[in-house]
């Protein structure tokens, strides 16, 4: 083992996107990678990229620095028992699972495991994501900047404190779904109306990453972008005349509260 040793336990979307977002940066010469999925074809896949693998669990912990724990909350506490015999208190545990927590791992492996708790999103796939940060206080500040990143190379990350990583689930976890979603209204109605489909979900595609880079660039707030797009009477007035009717902001409220509160539900 050396400190630049990255081990993924699960090798879904989420962790090959991490490790193919590695393997194409600056750090792919300083770093091993390694992994363990019960599925041999996901690990085969990897191979081209220089990860190796390993034969369980408890393999890949002993044999790396940095273990990420890339699988679903449901089947976490079954991971983590099999990979506690080749933890030790110099590793460092990286869970990517909705709603557990750094005491729930530590619980799992050792009372003094060093715990960093990351929310990313799909948009990694892309090298585009969107990852929420923290950690427990066992984590040096070294090892924390190192995994912060790992993550800025696959999009942007921010650091939270660590009672916010449930809450922070339906900001960016979750979210891109409820973006598919508004995005479908539109593409319909496109559709409806008899304009080309494609057309639509190119102009539309645009406007969602334009609008985002006005909101992230412009130094503007959020009511003086919508500002900017109505005209008096006009007709972006008239649309956001019926989203208002239909309480548009309280209706992402309780989507984001329903999220939470599963992320609270699947909490160990």
């Amino acid at each position: 083992m050396d400190n630049f040793s990255i081990g993924f336990i699960g090798a879904g979307n989420m962790g090959t996107a991490i490790m193919k977002g590695i393997a194409s940066s600056s750090l792919s010469d300083k770093i091993t990678l390694y992994t363990f999925d019960p599925d041999a074809s996901k690990v085969e896949a990897l191979s081209k990229f220089g990860v190796k693998s390993c034969s369980s669990e408890s393999e890949l912990t002993a044999a790396c620095k940095y273990v990420f724990l890339a699988v679903k909350p449901q089947i976490i506490e079954g991971v983590l028992k099999a990979a506690a015999p080749g933890a030790t208190k110099d590793k460092v545990f990286i869970s990517i699972a909705a709603g557990i927590t750094d005491e729930f791992v530590a619980s799992q492996t050792l009372p003094e495991a060093k715990v960093i708790l990351v929310m990313p999103n799909t948009p990694l796939l892309l090298g585009e994501g969107a990852s929420a940060l923290s950690r427990n206080d066992r984590v040096t500040d070294e090892e924390f900047d190192f995994i912060l990143n790992i993550f800025r190379i696959c999009g942007k990350a921010a650091v939270i404190p660590k009672d916010k990583m449930k809450e922070i689930i339906a900001i960016n976890g979750s979210s891109p779904a409820f973006i598919y979603l508004f995005a479908k209204g539109f593409i319909d109605y496109a559709a409806s109306v008899g304009i080309d489909a494609d057309a639509a979900t190119e102009l539309f595609s645009q406007s969602l990453i334009g609008s985002a880079k006005m909101i992230t660039d412009s130094g503007k707030t959020i009511d003086e972008l919508i500002k900017m797009v109505s005209s008096p009477g006009g007709t972006t007035l008239a649309g956001l005349d019926r989203l208002y009717e239909g309480n548009l902001t309280d209706t992402v409220k309780k989507c984001c509260e329903s999220c939470t509160n599963r992320a609270y539900e699947l909490s160990k």
